[in-house]
Formats: structure tokens, C-alpha cells, sequence
């Protein structure tokens, strides 16, 4: 077996490998913060070889990224079928993520300070958060109804992005209520209380 086919197994020692990064960067980066954490301390802390992570990821922006993707592949709320709930389930678990200790770390270390590392953090970030909540929508366009959903632009719009600037910037009120009420805002419904 050639070393690219053992890295790309599902098992084995790389996903062991993976695993054992991806916790040691999420702890390293609630403890110290994201501008503090290193490749070499990602992988002492793994007890791997830094040489590894290079290879692998090559930056640490890049590890970042892949661990904020794979955290959220694991764990978003399933589609229910109806276009308020599903949207409110995907702000408030993209609400939760964020706010978790280190959640928004990795966002910044998306937006890294190189220009091209950043447009790619942020593609890579956009495009996370339309896989979550494109079927969404595309379920609530199959039920028909009236009016139509909103589109993605719109839910990115008027849901995500409020959401991320009120993280980064640690605004009081940033809730499941705040969710709702943004929710209620674009499908044009009152709000409702849980």
C-alpha cells in the first residue's frame, strides 16, 4: 500500500493521528487562545512529530479549519422538516459552536493575517455554513408553501452573519432568544417562546 492510500484510510493510526491533533489543538486553544498555539506545541501536546502537521495540514490556520469542520460534521442538529425549526436549530447550534471555549478562536484563525490564507479560511468558512443550511431550504422549496423560503443569501445575511459579528464582538443578548427573533425577522412569523 503506498503512503498517500494509508493516509487516506478511515481507520488506523492516521485517523488515530488526526484525532489526537484535532484534541490537542482544541484544548491548546481554549487554554491559550489561537495566536498562542504553535504547530510544534499542537503536536508535542499529540505526541506527534511537528513534521507531521506540516506535512498534513502546513499551516496552522489550515489545522484550524480542519478541525472546526470536522467539530461541526459530527454534531449538527438533523432536519425536522419545518423551515422555522430547521433554521433555528442550525442558528442556535452555529450560535453554540461559536461560543463554546475556542469556538470563535477558530474562526479568527480562519481569517488569518495573510491575505491569501484568509480569503481561503473564509471560503472555507462560507462554504461550511451554506452545506448547513442549503438543505435547509432546498427541504422547505421541496414542501412547497407560501410564501417561498428565503434564499441562502438571505439566511446568510440576516441570520449567520449577525450571529458571527455578535460572537466576535461579545455583545450582550446574543441567545436562543436573539436567534429566534432573527428567524422570525426573515420568514416574516412572530416569534415563539419555548
Amino acid at each position: 500500500m503506498n503512503a498517500d492510500a494509508s493516509m487516506k484510510r478511515p481507520g488506523g493510526r492516521s485517523a488515530r493521528v488526526r484525532a489526537a491533533v484535532h484534541s490537542a489543538a482544541v484544548e491548546l486553544v481554549g487554554e491559550l487562545g489561537a495566536d498562542q498555539v504553535t504547530l510544534p506545541a499542537v503536536a508535542e501536546r499529540a505526541g506527534v512529530n511537528s513534521s507531521t502537521l506540516y506535512r498534513r495540514w502546513g499551516t496552522l490556520a489550515a489545522l484550524l479549519a480542519d478541525v472546526a469542520q470536522h467539530r461541526g460534521d459530527a454534531s449538527a442538529p438533523p432536519l425536522v422538516g419545518d423551515l422555522r425549526t430547521d433554521l433555528e436549530n442550525q442558528a442556535v447550534w452555529t450560535l453554540t459552536e461559536l461560543s463554546r471555549p475556542g469556538g470563535i478562536a477558530f474562526f479568527r484563525a480562519e481569517v488569518a493575517p495573510d491575505v491569501d490564507e484568509r480569503r481561503e479560511g473564509l471560503r472555507e468558512c462560507l462554504r461550511r455554513v451554506s452545506e448547513r443550511f442549503q438543505p435547509v431550504l432546498d427541504t422547505a422549496r421541496e414542501r412547497g408553501g407560501t410564501p417561498p423560503p428565503p434564499s441562502l443569501e438571505q439566511v446568510l445575511d440576516r441570520i449567520v452573519a449577525p450571529l458571527y459579528f455578535r460572537v466576535v464582538f461579545s455583545i450582550p443578548g446574543t441567545d436562543e432568544a436573539y436567534v429566534r427573533e432573527l428567524v422570525a425577522g426573515l420568514i416574516g412569523e412572530p416569534s415563539v417562546e419555548p
